[in-house]
């Protein structure tokens, strides 16, 4: 997908403003550049921008594009223990996968649930739990 350089070139724009202690300039601009990004399915700028957004002192829609992904049935293994409060090393022990393996699949885990911490895992399976959505993904 070609992104238009104006497109990028008003985000950084916008970014400079925001590190330069002039966040309210930088925010119509930044809101409207996640929207087009998110439109655009340009998932990494959309992140990008809601980044700047959130340094701005902004709360987003934390709904990643892709975000209600089902999740395979090995990152259920690994996001139910850790849901449970279990350490990487914990599960990794657990389901003989090493620590850092268990990090790269909550790390892919964390954007597909919408969420950006431990402590909203337990909720966002809950969720899925109740809406029959999980673990429908092989």
């Amino acid at each position: 997908m070609a992104l238009r350089p104006r497109t990028r070139v008003r985000l950084a724009f916008r970014a400079l403003h925001r590190r330069r202690l002039r966040p309210g300039d930088a925010r119509p601009e930044l809101r409207r550049a996640a929207g087009l990004f998110g439109r655009l399915g340009a998932a990494a700028w959309q992140r990008r921008a809601e980044q700047e957004l959130r340094a701005a002192g902004v709360a987003t829609d934390r709904t990643p594009v892709g975000a209600g992904a089902p999740l395979t049935a090995q990152q259920l293994e690994v996001a139910r223990p850790a849901a449970s409060g279990l350490s990487n090393k914990e599960i990794g022990a657990r389901l003989y996968l090493s620590p850092r393996t268990v990090g790269a699949h909550l790390y892919r885990i964390f954007p597909k649930l919408g969420i950006t911490s431990r402590s909203a895992l337990r909720d966002a399976l809950d969720s899925l739990r109740s809406t029959g959505k999980e673990g429908t993904m092989t």
